[in-house]
């Protein structure tokens, strides 16, 4: 029986050892990953596609102009939602998917990083999609307004626009409950690390808090995956 494609549209060059990833291949799918900013093209969904996911990534998604991968991305984007599937964005994706809505997206005035491990509540609407107070994996400076029509599932103390929900079956998060403790080891090590800056943690908050709380975040994250993507094999007509 053929594997169901998972498209992942990815924004660098990390190794694919993401908690998307690792989801794809305990539960079935056929994980497709894409990086259209070196050149890769997503085309037309196909039948056995069951959904895709767009990650985080450094590009100001307003800056189509420099970028124009981001013009193929939206396009994809639009197209997984004009055929009903599932979709989730991630930072840079989730502004992606604002962006394409018509939502305002971009830095705030203040100047507010937020770059460690943050706690993130439902909102009266989202007690469904977060049902406790969680500390998430964060790296961003930019936001997203939540787009009309979209529920506004959850909320941080410093950035009120934690996640959004489009419809049943498209999901922005501005969080990073993908990353792995592996790859934010990587990231405390990257040129743009934001210490220092307004709102950033220290490395040694942010030790201390992947300790204490990358467990729950990855219990939450992947019972959350299977509710929208669900398994990688189709069901057998009857």
């Amino acid at each position: 029986m053929m594997k169901r494609d998972l498209v992942l549209v990815r924004h660098g060059d990390d190794p694919p050892d993401d908690r998307v990833v690792t989801f794809a291949v305990e539960n079935g799918f056929n994980p497709l990953i894409r990086k259209p900013f070196k050149g890769d093209v997503l085309g037309e969904p196909w039948p056995e596609l069951a959904g895709t996911v767009i990650y985080g990534g450094p590009f100001n998604v307003f800056d189509e102009h420099l970028h124009p991968f981001l013009q193929d991305e939206a396009r994809w984007i639009r197209a997984c939602m004009d055929r009903g599937l599932p979709i989730l964005g991630i930072c840079q994706g989730a502004q992606q998917i604002a962006r394409l809505l018509g939502a305002k997206v971009g830095p705030v005035p203040e100047g507010l990083h937020e770059f460690g491990y943050y706690p993130i509540s439902a909102t009266d609407q989202g007690r469904d999609f977060l049902p406790d107070t969680l500390h998430m994996v964060q790296a961003h400076f930019h936001t997203f307004d939540i787009p009309e029509g979209a529920v506004h599932l959850a909320a941080s103390p410093l950035y009120p626009n934690q996640a959004f929900r489009v419809g049943d079956r498209v999901y922005g998060l501005q969080f990073h409950p993908e990353v792995t403790i592996e790859g934010f080891r990587r990231w405390q090590g990257r040129p743009w690390a934001a210490y220092g800056q307004p709102g950033a943690q220290t490395r040694e908050e942010q030790d201390r808090l992947m300790m204490q709380h990358d467990a729950a975040q990855a219990d939450w994250f992947y019972a959350f995956l299977r509710r929208l993507f669900g398994t990688g094999q189709p069901q057998e007509r009857t």
